[in-house]
C-alpha cells in the first residue's frame, strides 16, 4: 500500500504554539503521540517521523505557514512519496468550530498554508483535513488574520481535547478504510463528537 504523508499545517515558534492556525499541528502531533513515535527528527526544513508500521510519514515544516510548500517538496522528493497521497491537516475559517471536512483537489481559498503546497508540488490533488476554527467577528484580511493567529475562546478551549483527538480517529480511519469511507463517516457535523458541533 502507497504511504501516506500527513502534514500539520501551522507556524514554529513557540509564540503561535496555541493559536487557531496551528491546530494542524497539534491534531498531527496527537496522532504521533497515539502511536507512541515522537515527531523530533530534523529534516527538510522539518521535524518528521517516518511511521512505518502505519504506512505514513508525519511532518510538521519548521517554515512559516507561507513557505509550508517548501518543507513538503522536499520531503516528496527524497521519500518518494507521490503528490496524491499527501493529507494536508489544516485550520479552515470557513467551517464552525468543531466540524472537519476531508476534501481533495480543492483550490486554497485564501489558506496561505496551502497555496504554497499547491506552488511547490505544482498540483492540488491531494487530500485536506480541514478543521473548522469560525469566521472572525470582523471583515477583511487582517480580521482573518487577527482571528487565526490568536488563542482558543473559554468555551473552544473546552471542546479542544475532543476536536484534537476527532481529527486524529478520522486519519486513522483513513488509512485503515480509506478516503472515501472517511468523507462519509466524518463530513458532516457533529461527526467529531463535540457537544458545540456548530
Amino acid at each position: 500500500m502507497e504511504e501516506q504523508l500527513i502534514v500539520g499545517l501551522g507556524n514554529p515558534e513557540s509564540d503561535y504554539a496555541e493559536t487557531r492556525h496551528n491546530l494542524g499541528v497539534e491534531c498531527v502531533q496527537a496522532l504521533a503521540a497515539r502511536w507512541q513515535v515522537p515527531i523530533k527528527k530534523k529534516r527538510w526544513d522539518s521535524l518528521v517521523v517516518h511511521a512505518e508500521d502505519h504506512g505514513a510519514w508525519l511532518l510538521l515544516p519548521q517554515t512559516f505557514m507561507n513557505e509550508s510548500g517548501r518543507a513538503v517538496a522536499r520531503a516528496l522528493r527524497d521519500t518518494g512519496v507521490e503528490p496524491s497521497a499527501i493529507w494536508l491537516v489544516h485550520d479552515e475559517l470557513d467551517l464552525p468550530f468543531c466540524q472537519m471536512r476531508i476534501s481533495r483537489d480543492r483550490s486554497a481559498a485564501g489558506h496561505n498554508g496551502v497555496r504554497s503546497v499547491i506552488d511547490h508540488v505544482h498540483t492540488k490533488n491531494f487530500a485536506r483535513f480541514r478543521i473548522g476554527v469560525g469566521k472572525p467577528s470582523g471583515r477583511g484580511a487582517a480580521a482573518g488574520r487577527h482571528h487565526v493567529l490568536g488563542g482558543f475562546s473559554r468555551t473552544e478551549a473546552r471542546e479542544l481535547d475532543q476536536v484534537v483527538g476527532g481529527v486524529a480517529d478520522a486519519l486513522e480511519f483513513a488509512l485503515a478504510s480509506g478516503l472515501e469511507r472517511a468523507m462519509e463517516k466524518y463530513n458532516r457535523a457533529g461527526a467529531l463528537g463535540c457537544e458545540d458541533a456548530g
